[in-house]
């Protein structure tokens, strides 16, 4: 299973946010972190592979079907997606609303075999003691990490996750992330993280795409990425790419004098 996004260009009413947008396929199993500053555009392409932005041109295709013009309701079957901001019914507890997440796709009837998925998941993220909380009672956190539980409980082909650690402390960034990667070595969808944190993105994922104003800079494995002069050009700063004596990369990064 791939996906695959030719000469893709999105936006809203008249402005265009994606510029001729390519990225060469993204294989079952990849943990892919999509890097860039605020307002590059990375919110609009998730937006438009998950169908809440039809595009102005080009292509998306998954597993070679042609899904550019699929309804939202038929491409939330094969993608999943979680936006920065979500919101929860407040009268849920955490396991009802990620069942619900659960049964968005299919019938309405819940089998053992669903609460058993949610369970899992839950566990999974170390949810499982909040299981029973109302999500009014959440802090900031724990509702991100629930969202993240609704996304991932669906068993997608594509999960995308836009900015999924912004609101979290590091243990929880790091639980996260790695749930994340587990899931996408096990289960083998495509996932796509929006990350700010260029050093999470360089712990965990295969392959980094740096997109700035629209327009895809580069795409590749971290260690060549990260080395590149455009990251600190895009960020405006000063980096350096360095190993730390567990041998990780990590990017120094200051601002320019």
């Amino acid at each position: 299973m791939t996906l695959h996004i030719e000469h893709l260009a999105a936006g809203y009413g008249r402005r265009k946010v994606l510029q001729d947008v390519n990225v060469p396929q993204i294989e079952s199993g990849d943990f892919v972190g999509l890097i860039g500053p605020n307002a590059s555009g990375k919110s609009t392409l998730f937006k438009t592979i998950a169908g809440l932005i039809a595009p102005m041109c080009g292509s998306i295709s998954l597993a070679g079907d042609d899904i550019t013009h699929l309804r939202r309701r038929d491409r939330a079957h094969r993608i999943a997606y979680m936006p920065q901001a979500f919101g929860c019914n407040a009268l849920l507890t955490v396991f009802e609303t990620v069942l619900l997440a659960l049964k968005q796709t299919g019938g309405w009837r819940v089998q053992s075999d669903n609460l058993d998925r949610v369970s899992d998941t839950l566990a999974a993220l170390e949810l499982g003691h909040l299981s029973e909380r109302g999500i009014a009672d959440l802090s900031g956190g724990q509702a991100q990490m629930v969202a993240v539980a609704q996304t991932l409980v669906r068993a997608p082909e594509v999960v995308l996750l836009d900015e999924p650690t912004s609101a979290l402390d590091l243990h929880h960034q790091l639980s996260i992330m790695t749930s994340v990667k587990n899931e996408a070595g096990r289960r083998k969808p495509v996932v796509i993280a929006a990350l700010h944190d260029l050093n999470l993105a360089a712990k965990f994922c295969n392959r980094l795409i740096l997109l700035r104003d629209g327009k895809i800079l580069a795409d590749g494995v971290p260690q060549d990425i990260l080395a590149r002069p455009e990251i600190g050009e895009t960020y405006n700063v000063v980096t350096d790419l360095e190993r730390t004596k567990r041998g990780a990369l990590y990017v120094d990064a200051r601002l320019s004098a």
